[in-house]
């Protein structure tokens, strides 16, 4: 038993103790690698559906903005109606005022004048025209104020011109109105 030598064995249980410490640190490194693999591949996976959902919402989003531009478009096509519709509806009922003007035009008009131009813009009224004399304007004027359907007669232009040979002096004159409707007529 003198031959005993302890010596070995603490050499076995050192080398004991590296392998298990080289099998612990292998496997750490094994897990390290294995959980670094796991969450590599949830990211990719979370960065994939996020993509995938990105591109769906884009999608969406064209489909949308294709359907807003219709709404718009049919918006202004309904505004475009409207405002036909709109015009339409006035020449109706404006379409019994301008035969009462033009009527007016007539019966108001003195002996000895005439009418050469009208021009209408909207309610307003332009009138060209030559009379026998001043006093003939004068009457046509104060004949449009008394009418229901004029009113408002402004003198422009009033001109006594002579033509060669002609032994007439006649007034040429140029004179505004505005178109009323009397009231209980429809106004548009």
């Amino acid at each position: 038993m003198a031959q005993i030598n302890l010596l070995p064995w603490r050499e076995k249980l050192r080398k004991q103790r590296k392998r298990e410490f080289g099998f612990i640190t292998l496997g750490a490194l094994v897990l390290t690698v294995l959980g670094m693999g796991y969450w590599h591949l949830f990211v990719q996976g979370q960065i994939d559906n996020q993509q995938k959902r990105n591109t769906f919402l884009e999608g969406e989003i064209k489909k949308v903005d294709k359907e807003i531009k219709e709404i718009k478009d049919l918006e202004h096509t309904r505004q475009k109606l409207i405002a036909r519709m709109k015009v339409i509806e006035d020449l109706q009922v404006s379409r019994p005022q301008i035969v009462h003007l033009f009527d007016e035009l007539v019966t108001v008009l003195p002996d000895g004048a005439y009418l050469t131009q009208l021009v209408q813009r909207g309610k307003n009224v332009t009138l060209n025209g030559r009379a026998q004399s001043n006093a003939r304007v004068s009457t046509y004027m104060r004949n449009i104020e008394g009418s229901p359907w004029m009113g408002n007669p402004k003198l422009s232009i009033i001109e006594n011109k002579d033509k060669k040979g002609d032994s007439t002096n006649s007034s040429t004159f140029q004179l505004g109105l505005v178109q009323v409707v009397p009231k209980g007529e429809a106004q548009p």
